[in-house]
């Protein structure tokens, strides 16, 4: 079958992911968004719930059937096994769902909005290539404290527990800056985009099968 390039937009808490994939979006690529499939995995009676609860017990469910994500976010960060047998029920389903959401895409190449794509492993090969969001630690942290009313210490372990600046920056193929507004974005991804659509365009060409 023919194929078009995907693309693994990823950054750190703060960076501007879900800015820079709505200008993408503006421009006409498809987007599919792993935190959105997440959440509706994880919403009143979502598809991973049955198996969540009898992993975790009652307690990581609302009273409404979603997933109590304060609950489980005290325990992954306390417990790395728990994160582990959290992300064995999710990661299939997410992968599956955005696969599923890639292949009836209609744009001329697909963006996978995936925040963390450097510490799951598996998605560089899914992706024929990588865009890091990129921007100062210090930026990261007001954003998120602004954004979240978090304090200080509580975006440092969040950001602790992601890949650093440098991990993505290594494992990049595209890296777009914001540390500024909007208007500092939309030239770089103008020019991201056309190369992404001629990259697409010699790929459609291709009889190559795709994952």
């Amino acid at each position: 079958m023919q194929s078009r390039l995907s693309v693994g937009l990823t950054g750190g808490i703060g960076c501007g992911k879900t800015t820079v994939a709505d200008l993408f979006a503006e421009l006409g690529a498809s987007l599919v968004d792993t935190d959105q499939i997440a959440h509706a995995l994880t919403a009143p009676h979502g598809a991973a719930m049955a198996d969540l609860v009898a992993q975790f017990g009652p307690a990581s469910a609302t009273a409404d059937g979603a997933l109590d994500r304060a609950w489980m976010r005290a325990l992954v960060f306390a417990d790395p096994a728990a994160r582990q047998r959290l992300e064995a029920i999710l990661h299939p389903r997410i992968r599956a769902a955005a696969l599923d959401a890639a292949a009836a895409a209609s744009g001329p190449y697909v963006i996978f909005v995936v925040p963390l794509l450097v510490e799951s492993g598996n998605w560089r090969a899914r992706v024929d290539r990588v865009l890091a969001i990129d921007c100062p630690e210090q930026v990261q942290l007001a954003r998120v404290m602004a954004r979240n009313g978090l304090s200080e210490s509580a975006v440092r372990a969040i950001m602790a527990a992601q890949a650093t600046r440098e991990q993505r920056l290594a494992a990049a193929d595209d890296v777009i800056t914001n540390a500024g507004g909007i208007d500092d974005l939309r030239p770089q991804i103008a020019r991201l985009h056309a190369d992404y659509l001629a990259f697409s365009e010699r790929m459609s060409r291709l009889p190559i099968e795709r994952l």
